[in-house]
């Protein structure tokens, strides 16, 4: 039995990460939005903290792996609310400010891949790094397997080449996981993800982007040029296996993709807050007790956006306890942030509409310009809708594009 309760043991970590957000997050959130491409150095200290709290298995706020390898030992069980703590913490976090949360060292979306997909080896080697995940090329957007950059076996180093862009962190962190194809002409099987190290030669930033939201975080455009890359340091096993595909990478989603329903309902959340306290200084009484269309039109309204809010968070919270318990979450996963991409854009716009020139005095207007990027990022709405539709209809990729 489900329940989407968070649970007691989880309250330690959820008031610390609020306080973090509350006193840390939101004091520079606009300093760090009009210093847009400035590193924010407050963000160290807390970055030592989620890196004990996600040691000791406790989970924080930033990027853990879902681990589906090894012994039955290991597949079986729950994982502790590892999953749930990250999400849960990565509301706090969002509430105060999204794109400082991205900006946190050694919590990129890479460190996922690599706990997720990497070899016990790998994970000991690559520990304490700070990773990047760079999937996205010129050529094309949500779809994954038309990866075009290409890897090539040359003795002990694979050859990269290719060109990736909107990788989030992708100046500041330490190392890249990169997406690359081992041999186009089969397909998504060939898909891998290799760790590229920064300093690596033929490893270029090009540039960094000027954004509508999330201006605290850095998004860049990366050129691989005849770049060598250690054999070792591709994560999970070379040998394609065709019958497989390439769900090895693809598992890295199961996990993001929840994280990334988390940082909208922050997001969402902080907005829905700010604008009860907006209208009712105006004079708006917002009634529980009441049907909404006895109530006055901002209230109605309100209450509208606080219902959608809420099915999104409970969406999130399951997908989550899924994974640690251990359950296949596709699905669930991309439910969750299919509904929670969609509805903070619709709730932090909304929520401007309702309180005017109230909304420009607070960070509402921030908040509707980091919305939109959490509705595209880790898979559009589109694409999310297209993996639940194949879910549900028991079709696979080829037979519902």
């Amino acid at each position: 039995m489900i329940n989407l309760e968070a649970p007691k043991k989880a309250g330690a970590l959820i008031n610390q990460a609020y306080q973090a957000a509350a006193e840390v997050f939101r004091p520079i959130s606009r300093k760090y939005d009009r210093a847009e491409h400035t590193y924010p150095a407050e963000l160290d200290m807390f970055a030592a903290l989620l890196d004990g709290l996600n040691s000791s298995g406790e989970g924080g706020a930033g990027a853990a792996g879902v681990r589906r390898s090894g012994s039955d030992k290991e597949e079986k069980g729950n994982r502790n609310g590892a999953n749930l703590n990250v999400v849960l913490g990565t509301i706090e976090m969002c509430w105060g400010d999204v794109g400082l949360l991205l900006s946190m060292p050694r919590q990129g979306l890479g460190n996922a891949a690599i706990g997720s997909v990497a070899t016990d080896e790998q994970l000991e080697r690559f520990s304490g790094m700070w990773a990047a995940m760079a999937i996205t090329e010129p050529s094309f957007g949500s779809d994954s397997a038309a990866v075009s950059t290409t890897a090539r076996l040359d003795g002990d180093h694979y050859v990269l080449n290719g060109e990736k862009i909107f990788v989030t962190s992708g100046e500041r962190a330490d190392a890249v996981v990169v997406w690359a194809t081992l041999d186009k002409s089969k397909g998504r099987a060939a898909i891998k993800s290799f760790v590229v190290e920064k300093g690596t030669p033929g490893f270029e930033v090009v540039r960094v982007e000027h954004k509508l939201g999330i201006r605290a975080s850095d998004t860049a455009v990366l050129r691989f040029e005849n770049c060598r890359v250690p054999a070792e340091n591709l994560l999970g096993t070379p040998e394609i296996d065709t019958a497989k595909g390439f769900a090895g990478v693809m598992q890295t989603f199961d996990n993001t993709r929840p994280l990334v329903a988390a940082m909208a309902i922050g997001v969402a959340r902080a907005a829905l807050e700010e604008t009860r306290e907006i209208l009712t200084a105006a004079g708006v009484t917002i009634d529980y007790d009441r049907p909404a269309n006895t109530q006055h039109a901002a209230a109605a309204e309100f209450l509208r956006l606080e219902a959608d809010y809420e099915s999104a968070y409970l969406l999130t919270l399951e997908s989550a306890w899924m994974a640690d318990n251990r359950k296949p979450n596709s699905l669930q996963a991309s439910m969750a942030k299919a509904k929670a991409g969609r509805s903070v854009v619709e709730i932090a716009l909304k929520c401007v509409e309702l309180t005017g020139a109230y909304g420009e005095e607070s960070l509402l207007e921030k908040w509707a310009r980091d919305a939109k990027i959490l509705d595209i990022f880790e898979g559009t709405q589109q694409i999310q809708q297209l993996i639940v539709a194949r879910r549900v209809l028991g079709k696979s990729s080829a037979e519902l594009k």
